[in-house]
């Protein structure tokens, strides 16, 4: 084999994975968020999850990345396990999708797919039309890497000593470790039967062994999901044993079966396929994972159960240890998943400064001291969740992420700003209340009482907002700013009648001090819940008040 046929089948083959690479980051990027809603709506029922799996995966033509998004679901709290196992079922039919269209063979106009690809990627200003011709010039560039690996694989049919190496690969066990190994190191079971697709049509596979090659294929499709699952929780590693006992599991039951039936399966699929030995390859990959899911599926229950005795025990409880809930420091981002997962994060650490703000509040009123130490605790693990999400949210910024999601990202930022905010007037109302404690100040029972109706009227107004934020709905959009409207009268009366009271001597001037500066507090915590109840509507335009930045 010479240096030439070297160097056009590995360009081939960078062309190959490249292109296939570009053509799913671009569907994912396109269709992703949409493709994403699918999945969180569709996956309550196993086998719709598992005809959803189907969709998703023949869509951004990888399995890979469907399993490593299912992982970050679960990751996330969006997916539990048995709905998981559906998807990941799903996943392994859809996958069979890209060999089917590679085996059409459709080189010749490859080019044509990569013309019309670069004038909409670079002569288009709509970042949709951009992103479009960016799947549609992956797919130009994939076959015209087909192309020319299959031209460097017709040099070798004149080889002696290359076709009798590849002719000598006849043991069953070892094709599939090298199924499983290609497949590891490229990162895509897709690619590898790709390949074997080109080998046999060339005639440097005999169609029998090819079998093999595709089980070792199955297997080493786990490694992504795997590797995604590391940094994740407990029931995220879970996820990726799902899918990798399913392809394990499935592959030992084929592999029995073709073992004692091989040649008159092989015929049989042979003669389907009009002798067509690529074409063949490709029919022989989807029959195989409609077997596996067809012969595992009543059964993955036992599967979803097994995956507690390989990764056993609960993840610590986030509060006890500082840790995020939904997004794993060292976990491997998924462009389709990340914004939901920070979306999940923020209402986690909405509901810990809410709390907080309320801890702080009884604090003030109550003079409990218990109370102020959980407030400075919890202020800390916000804070810690601040810094972690703001720098999730930059990692994911420098990405190629779905078109929808780029556009709350800058919103995003924001409101891990505003909580943290509201997370600061809960530390303060609890020193405010440590004053009230060294000093022995008093409150009237009248004051009490407004700032916890004052506090009645802000936690409404959070509730809302965090609800809109949650679901980026409208809903209730009027309740949050008539709720905001009051607080803000609210405010200006109690301050009136507090310049009132110190006229009069009927409170101390510090013990008044406190309790402007708490309705002033509760004040801008409204501003805060409308700032993030807003970010749903112009993510990129939503504004920390300059007021507010000068008065922290």
């Amino acid at each position: 084999m010479s240096i030439t046929t070297i160097f056009l089948l590995l360009g081939g083959l960078g062309l190959f994975l490249f292109g296939m690479k570009m053509m799913s980051d671009g569907l994912e990027r396109v269709a992703g968020a949409r493709m994403r809603s699918i999945l969180e709506f569709f996956t309550k029922n196993r086998f719709v999850g598992m005809l959803v799996g189907i969709l998703f995966t023949a869509v951004v033509q990888s399995s890979s990345a469907t399993t490593v998004m299912v992982v970050s679901f679960v990751n996330s709290g969006l997916m539990n396990l048995y709905q998981a196992a559906g998807v990941i079922l799903g996943a392994n039919i859809g996958t069979t999708v890209t060999g089917q269209l590679i085996a059409f063979n459709l080189s010749d106009i490859a080019p044509l797919f990569v013309i019309i690809g670069v004038v909409m990627f670079m002569f288009s200003k709509k970042q949709n039309v951009k992103k479009i011709g960016g799947v549609i010039l992956g797919f130009g560039i994939l076959f015209m890497g087909l192309s020319t690996m299959s031209d460097a694989m017709s040099t070798l049919r004149e080889s002696p000593h290359m076709v009798s190496l590849l002719k000598s690969l006849t043991n069953p066990l070892a094709a599939i470790l090298v199924g499983f190994g290609i497949t590891a190191v490229l990162q895509s079971s897709s690619a590898t039967v790709g390949i074997i697709i080109l080998m046999a049509s060339q005639g440097l596979l005999d169609f029998n062994i090819c079998f093999f090659l595709i089980l070792g294929c199955n297997m080493g499709s786990c490694v992504s999901a795997l590797l995604a699952s590391l940094g994740g929780k407990k029931d995220a590693k879970r996820a990726a044993w799902i899918h990798f006992l399913f392809n394990i599991i499935g592959s030992v039951a084929i592999f029995a079966v073709l073992m004692f039936a091989l040649n008159p399966i092989a015929d049989a699929i042979m003669r389907v396929s009009g002798g067509n030995a690529g074409r063949a390859v490709a029919n022989a990959h989807t029959l195989i994972k409609i077997c596996e899911v067809v012969l595992l599926f009543p059964f993955m229950n036992w599967v979803v159960k097994a995956t507690y005795v390989f990764i056993p025990g609960s993840d610590p409880s986030p509060e006890d240890a500082y840790e995020l809930k939904y997004i794993g420091k060292s976990t491997i981002i998924t462009p389709t998943t990340a914004v939901i997962a920070v979306i999940h994060e923020l209402e986690h650490m909405g509901d810990l400064a809410i709390e907080n703000l309320k801890r702080g509040m009884d604090a003030l009123c109550t003079m409990n001291s218990d109370l102020i130490t959980e407030v400075y605790r919890q202020e800390g693990y916000i804070d810690y969740l601040n810094k972690e999400i703001t720098n999730y949210l930059v990692r994911i910024n420098e990405m190629d992420i779905p078109l929808k999601d780029a556009e709350l990202v800058g919103g995003l930022f924001h409101v891990v700003n505003d909580i943290e905010r509201i997370g600061d007037h809960a530390e303060n109302f609890a020193d405010s209340a440590k004053v009230r404690i060294e000093k022995n100040l008093d409150f009237s029972e009248k004051g009490v009482k407004q700032l916890q109706d004052m506090m009645d009227l802000v936690e409404k107004t959070l509730e809302y907002s965090f609800d809109m934020f949650a679901n980026r709905s409208q809903e209730h959009m009027a309740e949050v700013i008539a709720l905001e409207d009051e607080v803000d009268d609210r405010e200006k009366k109690l301050q009136k009648a507090h310049v009132k009271r110190l006229t009069k001597g009927k409170c101390t001037p510090e013990a008044g001090m406190i309790f402007s500066d708490t309705i002033s507090g509760l004040e801008r915590v409204a501003d805060h819940a409308t700032n993030i109840a807003f970010a749903i509507l112009e993510p990129q335009d939503v504004d920390v008040d300059e007021g507010e930045e000068e008065e922290e």
